[in-house]
């Protein structure tokens, strides 16, 4: 198959962007919409051309890296699909395809469809993490869970960072983001003896970088490639209530 692309390039944040058509020719149905992406590079770099600068790691739908809109959508609206993940049997021959970065304040861009996501490193640096001392691996039954508490700590920490939810939210809310990480801490006992002083932190740090607030669209939820829920926005507001009530 034989595609047309219409991609955002930019040299740098100061440089003004502007979409360019390359071709995507002869494309296996099988290529993941990565693969697709190195063969275009390939041929560019055979014509003297710069390559497309995008995010990939694992390419396995697992680090969050592959950060792309495509014709409008976070990872392409293939639902729990990352781009990695997007294959190009989704596609038809001879379609165009629109490709640009996340888009967001808070997600400041470096170079054609790459964003600095280190907002969300720190939002975690503000208290994602328990500070208890581990030791050795204690025994699996020192600590009993709950399976649906254990079942909802688990669905949370899928979150893979990947910044969808902020890409399509139209206020670039990072509030899904941040509840999955609040979430899966707080859920379980491990968690519990900073619970409130988490959830001040990671949501005051949220709004310190710059995102915007949730207005309840549940767009976050239709394109994040984990499927997260909206329900853990309502558990971090109640957390959250609850912690300044306390004067954290």
């Amino acid at each position: 198959m034989n595609l047309t692309l219409k991609v955002w390039r930019q040299k740098d944040a100061a440089a003004p962007g502007h979409f360019e058509t390359c071709q995507a020719r002869d494309v296996l149905q099988d290529m993941s919409f990565l693969e697709m992406l190195d063969v275009v590079n390939e041929d560019l770099l055979a014509r003297g051309k710069e390559p497309i600068a995008f995010d990939s790691d694992c390419r396995e739908g697992i680090c969050g890296m592959c950060s792309l809109v495509i014709n409008g959508i976070p990872h392409g609206g293939q639902r729990g699909t990352a781009t990695c993940q997007l294959h190009m049997r989704h596609f038809k021959d001879g379609e165009t395809i629109t490709i640009e970065p996340w888009r967001a304040k808070a997600f400041p861009l470096v170079k054609d469809l790459i964003v600095n996501r280190s907002a969300f490193d720190r939002i975690i640096q503000a208290g994602g993490f328990i500070s208890a001392y581990t030791g050795g691996a204690p025994d699996a039954n020192a600590i009993t869970v709950p399976k649906p508490t254990a079942d909802a700590a688990m669905d949370a920490a899928a979150c893979i960072g990947c910044g969808a939810c902020v890409a399509v939210c139209k206020n670039a809310s990072a509030m899904l983001f941040v509840a999955a990480k609040v979430s899966h801490l707080n859920l379980l006992p491990q968690g519990k003896a900073e619970k409130d002083k988490r959830v001040w932190s990671m949501v005051s740090q949220m709004d310190k970088e710059g995102f915007g607030n949730c207005t309840v669209t549940a767009s976050c939820e239709a394109v994040c490639p984990k499927e997260i829920s909206l329900n853990f926005i309502a558990k971090m507001n109640r957390d959250y209530a609850i912690a300044t009530l306390k004067g954290e």
